[in-house]
C-alpha cells in the first residue's frame, strides 16, 4: 500500500488508530476459521462520517475495505482475502437508546451482543437472538451474518428484529434504510438488502431492533435416548405435532463426551444423544407446554427425561451447551464448523448422511445444533497441518453442502457464505441466480470495493 494512504488515514483517524505494522496487520488477519489473509492497514473510526470518510478514500486509490467486528465468524466473512483496509468498528459501541414505549432501541454497529441483550433486559424487554458467540460477537456482525441461536426456532434470527439500519454505501455517501418503527417504507424493503450481505453492499453502521415483551417463566428439560436417530424422529415429530418449543437443541454421544470431559457438567455420557429443550410464556402456559414436549419425546423414544428444577440447574445446562465450541477445541485444533440447514421432516435423513461422510472420510465429526429449525452445526475436527487429512476434509465437506441441498436444505442457516462456501454457492442459486447476485453487486459497487472474494464471488 502507497505510504500516501497510510499517511492520509493517519491524518483522518488519528496516527493511534491506524496500524500497519505486520504484528497489528497478523492480528486482524483470520476470524473463526482457520486460514489467515493479512490485512495492508487496519483501521479503528470512531463515527460514521469517519467510516464515510475511509471509504471514500478507499474508492479514490481503489483499494479493497473489509468492515470487521469481533471477528467470531465462521465463513470468513470479515477476513480481508484480497489485502487492503481492515476496517475495525469496535470503536462504534453505544447503545443510543432503548425506547421501551415503542419497543425499540437504537445501537452502534460495534455493540457487543450480549451487552446489549442485559442492556435490553433492564429495561424489562427482549431481544431474543442469541448467537453462540454473544459474550464477543457484536450487532453489526449479527446483521451482516444474519446471526440465529437456539431461541430461532420459536422467536426467529436477527433480520425477524432489524427495523431499519444506518449504512455507509461503497462511494462513501451515508443512508438510512427502513425506520425506527416499522421497517417499512416506499418501495422495497432496502434494509433487508443489508442483512447478511457481508459488508459486500454496504457497512452497518448503527441499527434500529424491535423488542418483544420479556416472557415471564420458562422451563427446561434434558431428554436422553439410545438412538441419535430416534432422537433427530423426536425433533421433527415434535413440531409436527403443533408443539413449539423456544428452543431444541440436539447433541450426539462425541458431543456429550467432549463437554463432559471439558466441563464435568453430570451429562449422561452413556447416551447416543441428548435434546435440551425450553419452553417459555406465562406461568400456567408453560406446565402445558412442557407436558407436550416429554409426550412426544417419550412417543419417540426418550429413555430418561430430566426437568430442571431451579434457575441453577437450568443455568448449568446451557453452560454444558454453550461449552461445546472450546470442548471439541481440546480434541484436536481445528475445528470446521458447518451449518447446513435441511427441512425439519429430514434431520433424521440428514444426521445419517453425516455418519456416512464422517466414516466415508474417516474424519472425526460431532453433530449438534439448533434442531428445531433444522439448522445442524455438524463440526469437523482436524489438523490444519496434516495435509492429507485437510484434502478429505474438503471432500467431506463439498459432499456435505451436496448433502443438505439434495435434502431441500440451504448452505447455511446463521454462519454466512463468507469465502468458504462462496464457491459452493451456485449449487444453491442456480446460473441465473448467482448472476443476479453478481449484477447487484456491480450495481451497487462498480468498483468492487467492499469486501472482495465473498458472497457472489467469480
Amino acid at each position: 500500500m502507497e505510504q500516501q494512504v497510510i499517511t492520509e488515514l493517519k491524518q483522518l483517524l488519528g496516527r493511534q488508530y491506524v496500524m500497519d505494522r505486520l504484528e497489528d496487520r497478523i492480528c486482524y488477519s483470520f476470524d473463526a476459521t482457520f486460514r489467515d489473509f493479512p490485512p495492508d492497514v487496519v483501521v479503528k473510526p470512531g463515527s460514521v462520517e469517519e467510516v464515510a470518510a475511509i471509504v471514500k478514500l478507499a474508492g479514490q486509490y481503489n483499494i479493497p475495505v473489509t468492515a470487521r467486528g469481533a471477528a467470531t465468524g465462521l465463513s470468513g466473512g470479515s477476513v480481508p482475502v484480497r489485502g487492503g483496509i481492515s476496517l475495525v468498528l469496535t470503536r462504534l459501541n453505544r447503545i443510543i437508546e432503548i425506547d421501551a414505549a415503542n419497543r425499540v432501541a437504537v445501537v452502534e454497529a460495534g455493540v457487543i451482543t450480549e451487552d446489549f441483550v442485559n442492556a435490553v433486559n433492564k429495561a424489562g424487554l427482549f431481544y431474543p437472538p442469541d448467537p453462540a458467540s454473544a459474550k464477543t460477537s457484536t450487532i453489526g456482525g449479527n446483521i451482516a451474518e444474519c446471526a440465529g441461536g437456539p431461541r430461532g426456532v420459536k422467536y426467529g434470527i436477527t433480520r425477524d428484529y432489524v427495523l431499519g439500519l444506518e449504512v455507509v454505501l461503497p462511494d462513501g455517501s451515508i443512508i438510512e434504510a427502513g425506520n425506527r418503527f416499522d421497517s417499512e417504507m416506499a418501495g422495497p424493503d432496502w434494509g433487508m438488502l443489508f442483512v447478511g450481505s457481508e459488508g459486500t453492499l454496504g457497512i452497518v453502521t448503527k441499527a434500529y431492533l424491535r423488542l418483544v415483551d420479556k416472557p415471564q417463566a420458562k422451563q427446561t428439560l434434558l431428554a436422553i435416548f439410545n438412538s441419535l436417530d430416534d432422537a433427530a424422529r423426536t425433533v421433527s415429530g415434535m413440531i409436527a405435532a403443533g408443539t413449539i418449543p423456544t428452543t431444541l437443541e440436539i447433541m450426539d454421544n462425541q458431543t456429550i463426551c467432549a463437554v463432559e470431559d471439558y466441563l464435568q457438567a453430570g451429562l449422561p455420557v452413556k447416551a447416543e444423544a441428548i435434546l435440551l429443550i425450553e419452553v417459555d410464556g406465562n406461568a400456567v402456559s408453560i406446565s402445558t407446554q412442557a407436558e407436550h414436549v416429554m409426550k412426544a419425546c417419550r412417543q419417540w423414544g426418550a429413555t430418561e427425561i430430566q426437568v430442571a428444577s431451579t434457575p441453577a440447574d437450568s443455568d448449568k445446562l446451557w453452560r454444558a451447551r454453550k461449552a461445546i465450541s472450546p470442548a471439541c477445541g481440546k480434541i484436536n485444533p481445528t475445528k470446521i464448523s458447518e451449518d447446513a440447514t435441511v427441512p425439519r421432516s429430514q434431520i433424521p435423513a440428514m444426521v445419517r448422511r453425516l455418519r456416512e461422510i464422517a466414516q466415508k472420510y474417516d474424519l472425526k465429526m460431532v453433530i449438534f445444533g439448533h434442531a428445531g429449525d433444522g439448522n445442524l452445526h455438524p463440526n469437523i475436527l482436524s489438523n490444519k497441518h496434516n495435509h492429507q487429512e485437510m484434502e478429505r476434509v474438503e471432500q467431506a465437506v463439498e459432499e456435505l453442502f451436496k448433502a443438505a441441498l439434495d435434502l431441500g436444505g440451504t448452505l447455511s442457516g446463521e454462519h454466512g457464505i463468507g469465502y468458504m462456501k462462496a464457491p459452493f454457492l451456485k449449487w444453491e442459486t442456480g446460473e441465473t441466480g448467482f448472476a443476479a447476485g453478481q449484477k447487484l453487486k456491480a450495481a451497487v459497487d462498480p468498483q468492487g470495493v467492499l469486501n472482495p472474494g465473498k458472497l457472489f464471488t467469480a
